[in-house]
C-alpha cells in the first residue's frame, strides 16, 4: 500500500513541508496502511526502543534524585507540545514538527551533556561523538525492527531535521553528510524545533530548579523576563500560593515566548516574500526567530540558569561522578570487549570496537549505567 499523501491536511501553508513533496525513504517498503509519511515517522519514533529509554535519561537531575523532575522523555513531550502549537499557528506540518520533536534527543547519552562531553573526548581520533549525529545513527542503524534493513527508515526531511538541530548546547553537526545539503537551511518545521526545545528546557529547568531548592524566587527577581511575567500573575491572582504562582508564571512565560516567536517568524516570512518551499530554498536564510528585544531578554534568562542552576555545586558533584562512571566503563570495555553482550560484540568487525562501545554506552539510561558500574567495579555486587 502507498503512503497516504491525499490524507494530509489541505490547509497547510505553501511553505509547509508535505508528505507528497518528501524526498522519500532510503529503502522501499510495502505499507500496511495509507498514513501520510510524517505521521508514520512520528509513530515509528514513539514505538522505538531508544524513545522508551529517554524515560530514564537525565535532563538536569539524575533519575534517582526524585520522581518529579523532568527527564529526556518528558522534555521531548513538552517540546512536541510547544512545537505543534507554533506549527498550527503558522500553517506548518504538525506531524513533521512532532516527529522532529520526539526524535531530537534520541542520541543523548546518560547523564545529560556531561555524558556527551565524556564520550566525545574518549572517541577522539575515532570519529568523536555528537548527539545529533548519534540521533541519526539511532534511527538509521541502531534500531533493529525491520526484517530487511536496520533503522526506522524515516523520511529524508525528518533525518535532515535531526542532523541540523541546533540549540543552546549544540550547533548543527560539523560533518553534516553530503546527503543533507550542507549550507542549506532545513524546513521551517525543523527550524522551529530549535526554539521549541529552548522554550521547553528554559522553563522546565526553572520549575525543577525551584522545586529542588537550587534556585529561589528572590534570585529570579533579577531576571527581567521572569519578574515581569511573575508580577503580572501576582497582580491577576492576589493571594495565590507560591506553588500555584510558579506554575502560572511558567505557563504564561511559555505563552509570551511562543507569541513573540510566531509574530516575528510571520513578519520574516512576509519580509522575505516566502510563500512556497521554493521561496525558502531561494532565500536560504533562517526565518524562525525571536524579536531582537525578546532574544536579549531570553539570553539573560539562559545566563541566569547557567550560573545558578547548571553550575550549582550539587549539580557539579553529580557531573563529576558521571564523568568517572562513563570514563571507567569505556576503558573497561576497551580492555575487555567480551564484557559486552554478544549482540554488540559481533558488530565490532564492521563498526570498530570503539564505535560499538560508544553506541552501547550512549544507549544506556542513567540507572543502567550506575548499575553496570556497580556490577563491574564493586566486588560484592552480583554480575
Amino acid at each position: 500500500m502507498r503512503e497516504g499523501h491525499a490524507m494530509e491536511r489541505s490547509d497547510l501553508a505553501g511553505y509547509a513541508a508535505t508528505s507528497a513533496g518528501s524526498k522519500g525513504r532510503r529503502y522501499q517498503e510495502e505499507f500496511r496502511d495509507n498514513r501520510p509519511a510524517f505521521e508514520r515517522d512520528r509513530d515509528r519514533i514513539i514505538h522505538c526502543a531508544a524513545f522508551r529509554r529517554l524515560e530514564y535519561k537525565t535532563q538536569v537531575f539524575v533519575n534517582h534524585e526524585g520522581d518529579y523532575y523532568r527527564t529526556r522523555l518528558t522534555h521531548s513531550l513538552e517540546v512536541a507540545q510547544i512545537g505543534k502549537g507554533i506549527a498550527r499557528r503558522l500553517g506548518l506540518n504538525e506531524e513533521l514538527t512532532e516527529a522532529l520533536a520526539l526524535a531530537h534527543d534520541l542520541g543523548h547519552t546518560p547523564f545529560g551533556h556531561t555524558g556527551e562531553e565524556v564520550l566525545n573526548r574518549l572517541m577522539e581520533g575515532c570519529g568523536g561523538f555528537e548527539h545529533n549525529l548519534q540521533s541519526l545513527r539511532v534511527v538509521d542503524e541502531l534500531e533493529e525492527r525491520h526484517p530487511h534493513f536496520n533503522g526506522l527508515n524515516l523520511s529524508w526531511e525528518v533525518r535532515e531535521g535531526i542532523v541540523k538541530h541546533s540549540s543552546q548546547y549544540d550547533a548543527p553537526a560539523a560533518s553534516i553528510y553530503q546527503e543533507f545539503l550542507p549550507g542549506t537551511v532545513p524546513s521551517i518545521e525543523a527550524q522551529l524545533i530549535n526554539f521549541a526545545d529552548e522554550i521547553a528546557y528554559n522553563n522546565h529547568d526553572i520549575d525543577d530548579g525551584l522545586k529542588s531548592g537550587y534556585i529561589n524566587l528572590n534570585q529570579l527577581k533579577k531576571v527581567e523576563l521572569w519578574n515581569e511575567v511573575h508580577e503580572g500573575i501576582l497582580a491577576k491572582y492576589p493571594g495565590i500560593d507560591v506553588d500555584r504562582g510558579i506554575c502560572q508564571t511558567v505557563s504564561a512565560l511559555i505563552g509570551v515566548l511562543i507569541n513573540d516567536l510566531v509574530n516575528t517568524t510571520a513578519d520574516n516570512l512576509r519580509t522575505l516574500k516566502i510563500e512556497t518551499l521554493e521561496d525558502l530554498k531561494r532565500v536560504n536564510l533562517p526565518v524562525v526567530a525571536f524579536s531582537p528585544a525578546m532574544a536579549d531578554r531570553n539570553a539573560q534568562l539562559k545566563r541566569f540558569l547557567f550560573q545558578n542552576l547548571y553550575r550549582h555545586y550539587k549539580v557539579e558533584r553529580m557531573r563529576v561522578k558521571a564523568e568517572r562512571y562513563l570514563a571507567e566503563l569505556f576503558e573497561m570495555y576497551i580492555k575487555h570487549p567480551t564484557l559486552l553482550p554478544m549482540k554488540h560484540q559481533v558488530k565490532m568487525e564492521r563498526d570498530g570496537r570503539e564505535r560499538v562501545i560508544c553506541d552501547y554506552i550512549a544507549g544506556m539510561t542513567d540507572r543502567f549505567a550506575l548499575d553496570e558500574f556497580k556490577r563491574l567495579f564493586e566486588p560484592y555486587e552480583r554480575v
